[in-house]
């Protein structure tokens, strides 16, 4: 078994990731957004890479069942119910309905990444879940890390070395490439305090500055959810049997 990162999306060939196992990470903030609406109900989540897409798959579905997420620069786009903050998909809120969500990183992953064969979305919350999933699928992983406006993210990046170090702990010959183990490197010079890590960073400075301070500390929680989102048909839905109560 063999782990590779990108450090942002346009270093992933579209075509050279179809039939492969990949990872999307966003963790500020579209996956973490994923993973927390997921584990609290909602039906599926569609990541779209424009706004326009957002509003056309909303409106296919119908208004009463669909509820649309977007933001531009971290702030919610006009027109949609809600941004990007993971603490806006309450239970009450997302609970059996499906989310459209247009990101400025995120989501364009996402897209980007569709021709995979297992395509996965990972954020802090769910490293470990994401992690044994791979444990038992055996095989080459690619992680493709979201990144912020074509830039490398250091949050990203830390994410994907705690899903390598996590499958390193059962598989010791897990093969990696110079960039899974820049990743492990960042891994260890973080250590174990990761809101710093959120909130020194560029990205993380920035939601602070805009009055998203309590989305670090939300997307800060290692391992809080059991849950595999995989995307399949256009759309992400949980591979998990069960999920821990709501966040």
């Amino acid at each position: 078994m063999k782990a590779n990162v990108y450090f942002v999306p346009a270093e992933a060939d579209e075509d050279l990731l179809s039939g492969k196992n990949a990872i999307v990470i966003d963790v500020l903030r579209a996956t973490t957004t994923i993973v927390t609406a997921l584990n609290n109900g909602a039906k599926e989540v569609v990541p779209v890479n424009t706004r326009q897409m957002a509003m056309s798959e909303a409106s296919d579905r119908g208004a009463e069942r669909v509820i649309t997420g977007g933001e531009r620069e971290t702030v919610k786009i006009e027109g949609f119910d809600f941004g990007n903050s993971p603490l806006d998909y309450s239970h009450e809120v997302v609970n059996g309905k499906s989310l459209i969500l247009f990101t400025t990183n995120g989501t364009k992953a996402l897209v980007k990444a569709r021709l995979a064969k297992n395509l996965l979305a990972c954020s802090l919350l769910n490293v470990s879940a994401i992690a044994e999933y791979l444990i038992k699928l055996d095989e080459d992983f690619e992680i493709i890390c979201s990144g912020g406006n074509g830039c490398f993210c250091l949050e990203d990046t830390f994410c994907a070395g705690k899903i390598i170090e996590h499958v390193l702990n059962t598989d010791k010959n897990l093969q990696l490439t110079d960039s899974a183990k820049a990743s492990l490197l960042v891994v260890k010079e973080t250590g174990s305090n990761i809101l710093k890590l959120l909130s020194e960073c560029d990205h993380g400075k920035k939601l602070i500055n805009h009055g998203f301070g309590k989305d670090i500390e939300f997307c800060s929680n290692l391992n809080a959810v059991n849950l595999v989102p995989a995307f399949l048909n256009n759309t992400i839905k949980s591979l998990s049997e069960e999920t821990n109560t709501s966040c």
